[in-house]
């Protein structure tokens, strides 16, 4: 399926080769997505300073900016999202208070999530955060797709859930 929406996949993930990532790569061939690695980039803890400007943050964000629909992928650690992507959203902070024009352009994106774990089902707190984030950034928060993967990913297994869900994005 091909659409004019320009789809970005933040993947955020310990093993860039993994359930999640595999995850990913189902969805980026269904819908012509990019993926960017997070682990690929240098990304600073939130600095109260702002001394970690150089870093690739903002170049990440104006990748996001760019976007039509942005899709954040993570394993569910703890019944949370992966450190990579909690420190990619705490350096949010920077939209909000040095790089404000920057942050505005963030009101209005839709955005959804894509989870891999071992759980039964995506766990509410790792929902909630997400649900949380969108209502203070602006984001529209379309639907979430959770695999679970007891071992390895298994595409198969996954892939009317997998068609269901980027059919879904607008």
């Amino acid at each position: 399926m091909t659409t004019g929406l320009k789809l970005t996949i933040f993947l955020a993930s310990s093993r860039s080769n993994g359930n999640t990532s595999k995850l990913a790569q189902a969805v980026a061939a269904e819908r012509q997505a990019k993926i960017i690695d997070l682990n690929k980039f240098s990304i600073s803890y939130f600095d109260y300073e702002h001394e970690n400007t150089s870093d690739d943050f903002l170049h990440l964000i104006e990748i996001l900016t760019e976007s039509d629909h942005v899709i954040f992928a993570t394993p569910v650690y703890w019944y949370s999202m992966s450190a990579q992507l909690k420190t990619f959203f705490d350096r949010f902070t920077d939209l909000l208070t040095i790089k404000k024009e920057l942050g505005k352009k963030l009101k209005g994106m839709p955005i959804s999530v894509i989870a891999t774990g071992t759980d039964e089902a995506m766990p509410l707190s790792f929902t909630q955060q997400f649900e949380s984030i969108s209502d203070y950034l602006g984001f529209q928060l379309g639907s979430q797709l959770y695999c679970r993967c007891p071992t390895a990913f298994e595409l198969q297994q996954h892939k009317k859930a997998i068609q269901a869900y980027v059919n879904n994005i607008e």
